[in-house]
């Protein structure tokens, strides 16, 4: 009976490492190369989905809305 309360523990543990994992990668507000790329968040452009899920935003037709330094 123990079986598959591991399993589904483990499930559970696996899926919230995999999403850590793909926050600490992917997301603009983390900066592993400081020397080459002090500041991720200014490279994005507008149409970059930046959010795990987007419901209602469609990203491909947004313009840009902040000056380029």
């Amino acid at each position: 009976q123990l079986i598959p309360l591991i399993g589904f523990i483990s499930v559970g543990m696996g899926s919230a490492v995999l999403y850590l994992l793909r926050l600490a990668l992917y997301s603009p507000d983390v900066s592993w190369d400081r020397k080459n790329n002090p500041e991720p968040w200014n490279k994005l452009s507008p149409t970059d989905q930046y959010k795990f899920l987007a419901v209602s935003t469609d990203y491909k037709s947004l313009k840009k809305d902040r000056p380029s330094f």
